[in-house]
């Protein structure tokens, strides 16, 4: 289906947002270039979750759903310890695994493997400066020669690239929440489940599990409460020497798990934050997933990010040359229902580390009891939806009055 033949779209990152919309972008005919900086797809991070019908809707038009179902973990079940390693509270996988839970590493292959033959992808790049003229945008790469493209569209995460050229600078669209996170594999050496074992002090958290996959592997994720912090992004050894300064001096398994960061291959640090902006699309540039609403943790970004790639491509695809009535509409249709989701990550830090030592207790009291964790699993359900349309449905109408 050639909804938009020879129109030039430069996609700005290849995580979860980018891919999508690459994949449907290409079905439609439009010719697709994703750059992104890391030298390849990025693996590891924290399992991802979809839920409710309007995810599962989307994936399912993709052609993706029934594989993502063999991959799928089953959730993830997490239980609190003390320093000494008794048990202080159990959450059930259902808890946050939502309907259809993910290696984060793995989507990023499907969603490539499903839309790369469709797409040029360049890695090992970025984009270093856009020049909207009449008739496109120029854009000059780190490394690549400029070139010039119809369209251009931010799906480079939190920290955008594209949204700092285009939009402005980051702290007029990011805001802090207090916590940071990060994540890293290591060796099962000691036989730990599947799932998480986790230790909890006022403002920090610490957990690990044995990978779904591999139970001669694991991976740490640990979340500490912080004023905003100064660093350089792309430093793994400063970040790593963050970690190791935030957990110094606990007990129970940090010793060791933060010994095992020296040889982890990869890290993933980052502030729990939030994306905030009043306009997703500035002339021939928009924003996709976290770059436009994102929310680091909690606000079901990763779904939200890949409903927003169907409705993007769509949109672009109706309007055929007309990007700014295609820009105006997804937005319309996306900003109530990403925003409802975003406010999920607010609460994301002070649920998982309480600052004090009595809102451990009291989270620790209330989920204990059977009626209150039945009652947050109930809500954990009631995931809004959105009326999606069949865009290629709509296409092939109009390519059939047509003709």
């Amino acid at each position: 289906m050639s909804a938009s033949p020879h129109t030039r779209v430069l996609i700005s990152g290849a995580s979860i947002a980018g891919p999508a919309l690459a994949h449907w972008l290409g079905r439609y005919g439009f010719e697709v270039t994703v750059v992104e900086l890391a030298p390849a797809l990025r693996g590891g991070g924290q399992n991802v979750d979809f839920r409710g019908r309007t995810h599962l809707t989307v994936l399912e038009r993709m052609g993706v759903l029934e594989e993502l179902r063999t991959l799928g973990t089953g959730g993830s079940p997490i239980t609190f310890v003390d320093e000494r390693g008794r048990r202080l509270l159990h959450l059930p996988a259902d808890f946050a695994g939502g309907e259809l839970e993910v290696p984060r590493g793995e989507l990023a292959q499907v969603l490539y493997r499903h839309g790369n033959s469709r797409a040029e992808y360049v890695f090992g790049d970025s984009v270093e400066a856009l020049e909207e003229t009449a008739s496109g945008v120029r854009v000059a790469f780190r490394h690549g020669a400029p070139r010039e493209f119809d369209l251009v569209i931010g799906a480079d995460g939190l920290h955008s690239t594209v949204r700092r050229l285009a939009f402005g600078p980051e702290r007029q669209f990011v805001r802090h929440l207090g916590y940071y996170a990060a994540t890293w594999e290591l060796p099962n050496d000691d036989g730990l489940p599947v799932g998480g074992v986790a230790l909890n002090v006022p403002g920090r958290l610490m957990s690990v599990g044995a990978d779904h996959r591999d139970p001669a592997g694991a991976g740490a994720f640990c979340l500490f409460a912080s004023p905003e912090l100064r660093y350089d992004r792309h430093d793994v050894r400063q970040q790593k020497a963050l970690v190791r300064a935030a957990f110094d001096g606990l007990g129970w398994r940090v010793p060791q798990l933060l010994r095992s960061l020296d040889a982890a291959p990869e890290l993933y640090f980052d502030s729990i934050s939030r994306a905030d902006v009043p306009s997703w699309s500035t002339g021939r540039i928009a924003l996709l997933g976290d770059a436009a609403c994102g929310a680091t943790i909690g606000g079901m970004g990763t779904g939200t990010a890949v409903v927003a790639a169907y409705v993007l491509a769509g949109e672009l695809a109706l309007a055929r040359s007309d990007h700014r009535a295609a820009f105006a509409r997804y937005e319309k249709r996306l900003r109530g229902y990403a925003e409802g989701c975003q406010k999920g990550g607010d609460r994301t830090g002070p649920f998982l580390a309480p600052h004090t030592a009595a809102g451990l207790r009291l989270r620790n009291g209330l989920l204990n009891r059977r009626w209150v964790l039945n009652r947050m699993l109930e809500l954990g359900k009631q995931v809004s939806s959105l009326e999606l349309p069949d865009y290629e449905a709509l296409l092939a109408g109009r390519v059939n009055a047509v003709g």
